[in-house]
């Protein structure tokens, strides 16, 4: 009886044994890659001080656009709105052209063009005075806050751009206005 332990003991034993062994053969490290096939990875990297540092890949270079045509599409210059039959600047849309003097003395090279508009209402000869008197409001205005009076031009176009068409005040309010057109110097 003795030696019928004995044996499933050493059975036992060899089993485990068997079993470490194929463990052991599953947990082996994965060569390192050879220079010829490096691999890559999408990690940052670390610099030695281990700090982050930035991969070096090819990235294309993005041109910022800063020209006119840009600031219009981005609309940095606010427009500013008038009553019925008035050119004075109203106090909400001084704020708006302190605002857009701000920012024409920080980038003195573009000009710009005070757009003045009017609703359908009365004549046409009427509402390009009227427009003209609206621009050239502004224009007074924003000299006063130091734009200087080089870069600023002025132009009418009475009802002829409007922003809205329906019949009715809220329509009428949104048409009369200036707007602001910024060019590049030439």
């Amino acid at each position: 009886m003795n030696i019928q332990k004995v044996r499933v003991s050493l059975r036992f034993l060899l089993f485990l044994i068997a079993i470490l062994g194929l463990v052991a053969a599953c947990a082996r490290k994965v060569p390192e890659s050879t220079p010829e096939s490096p691999v890559t990875t999408n990690t940052p990297s670390v610099s030695h001080s281990g700090a982050w540092a930035p991969e070096h890949t090819a990235t294309p270079t993005l041109k910022v656009q800063n020209n006119a045509d840009a600031y219009n599409k981005q609309h940095v210059l606010k427009t500013i709105h008038f009553d019925t039959d008035k050119w004075n600047i109203r106090p909400a849309d001084r704020l708006v052209l302190k605002e857009n003097a701000a920012w024409l003395l920080a980038h003195p090279s573009l000009t710009v063009i005070v757009q003045g508009h009017c609703d359908e209402r009365n004549t046409q000869a009427y509402n390009l005075a009227l427009g003209e008197r609206r621009a050239n409001a502004a224009k007074e205005y924003l000299i006063g806050m130091g734009v200087s009076a080089n870069s600023i031009h002025t132009v009418s176009y009475g009802k002829t751009h409007p922003l809205c068409t329906e019949h009715n005040e809220t329509c009428w309010q949104r048409n009369r206005r200036d707007a602001f057109v910024l060019q590049d110097m030439k």
